[in-house]
């Protein structure tokens, strides 16, 4: 295991593996046979890039009326070309982008575009319930099904085990499209590492108008405890293809159909005043994307970074790019919920604290619900929203999508949401946290050594 282990993988990560395979060797191999390499069949490389190449054509076809160059100040202009290159896609103008974080409004403004929709509504979700939100979208899917609408459903086979197993029948039955993404199981076509899942949430009606964001299609109080709080975006405008081809790719793994109707990306119009670019990632890259694209992000920062994020377990390059930014004078604020739904991933998150608090990070946490959004502001100027965590899962296991917003009003409309965050937020001090109790520290820092399994 010396000689194995250590191969393509951080020593960070090597270190945590030999230590449990050395401590507890039978459950160790045993773990590491089930969770140490992130295997993905030859079948999906292959489709990863020939996705890449398809996404690269419409953009020809599609990206000249619709490219843009963000206007940004020097440092962070680089930026523009990182993203491109580490999800294939160009930034796109004239959008409009709502921020929606009412979770009950953003159900029912899908409900309403699905309703509005004549002539598709894919759907990509991590969770989809079986409850009474997944029950309604399925009834809104079906409504359109009956005028003429072709519907597809994308869920994660675990995610969305639920669904799959008792909704998806009847929705078939309904003549709607539902496939398993990343289905498990040794005899399973298509089937993939167990733990590596497809974490993406966005809607597409009519490839005009599209959602993407942290929340799954699923009630708020799916977990017991809090209920969940979360941010989408609703987008309309040119950038709307690029969801439409992240949606299409993935469909594209699981059921080897590519598709050629024009109605998929129709002529779509200027219609607002903001610059967008979507960044997913994933196993298939070969790199992982979010996490370069928000460590390169953290660099480049001028005057203020704000994270939220439910999940924060970083590994050192992204702790590292965190003090650099306060060494640099940047004011840094991380949102964290003080209610969480993991008690391992608590302890390990928790087991950061200190170094943070110790280099001038403010941590609020968040008291009214349990805070599932994700997103990240830089200076002014730009915005990340999507569904990656703060944690080695998003970064390395899970398919996720990103969007960035070049747009110095979506960053105030978002500041006004961070702005109350605040205000409903504890904010931690090194005092108070010097004074927890001394049996938690080391159950911190024990589960912190588990953050390559998180």
């Amino acid at each position: 295991m010396l000689v194995y282990v250590p191969q393509r993988r951080s020593a960070a990560a090597s270190r945590t593996w030999l230590l449990l395979i050395f401590l507890l060797p039978w459950p160790g191999l045993i773990l590491y046979a089930l969770f140490g390499r992130i295997y993905v069949p030859k079948r999906r490389l292959e489709r990863q890039a020939r996705a890449s190449r398809e996404i690269r054509r419409v953009q020809a076809l599609v990206g000249p009326r619709a490219f843009a160059r963000p206007e940004l100040p020097p440092n962070l202009a680089s930026i523009v070309t990182l993203a491109t290159r580490l999800g294939d896609f160009e930034p796109f103008g004239g959008n409009r982008i709502e921020l929606l974080a009412d979770y009950d409004g953003a159900i029912n403004r899908l409900l309403a575009d699905i309703d509005d929709a004549s002539h598709h509504v894919h759907l990509l979700y991590y969770i989809y319930g079986n409850d009474s939100t997944g029950r309604r979208v399925a009834e809104a899917l079906v409504r359109a099904a009956k005028r003429g609408v072709t519907c597809r459903v994308l869920m994660d086979a675990v995610g969305s085990k639920p669904a799959l197993r008792r909704l998806a029948p009847w929705m078939r039955a309904n003549k709607i499209q539902v496939e398993a993404l990343l289905p498990v199981g040794p005899w399973r076509h298509n089937a993939a590492r167990f733990d590596l899942r497809n974490h993406r949430k966005v809607a597409i009606i009519d490839g005009r108008i599209g959602y993407v964001g942290s929340q799954n299609i699923v009630d708020p109080k799916f977990v017991p405890g809090f209920p969940n709080e979360e941010l989408m975006l609703r987008i309309t405008g040119p950038a709307v293809v690029q969801l439409q081809a992240v949606f299409l790719a993935d469909h594209y793994f699981e059921t080897g159909s590519q598709f050629e109707e024009a109605g998929f990306f129709p002529d779509i119009k200027p219609c607002g005043e903001s610059i967008a670019q979507a960044v997913p990632s994933g196993p298939g890259y070969q790199r992982e994307n979010g996490h370069e694209l928000m460590v390169d992000l953290l660099y480049t920062a001028a005057e203020r970074v704000i994270i939220t994020t439910p999940y924060f377990v970083p590994d050192e390059p992204f702790l590292q790019a965190v003090r650099s930014a306060v060494l640099r004078g940047v004011a840094v604020d991380i949102v964290l919920s003080e209610h969480v739904n993991h008690r391992v991933t608590q302890a390990a998150q928790r087991s950061f604290y200190d170094e943070l608090l110790e280099a001038g990070v403010r941590i609020h946490l968040y008291q009214p619900r349990f805070l599932h959004a994700k997103h990240l502001s830089i200076d002014n100027d730009i915005v990340l929203i999507g569904s990656t965590n703060i944690d080695i899962r998003s970064f390395a296991l899970n398919a996720e999508f990103n969007l960035l917003i070049y747009d110095r009003q979506v960053v105030a409309n978002l500041r006004e949401i961070q702005e109350r965050y605040f205000a409903n937020s504890r904010q931690l001090t090194c005092e108070e946290w010097q004074r927890r109790h001394w049996l938690t520290r080391p159950l911190q820092r024990i589960a912190r050594l588990a953050d390559s399994l998180l």
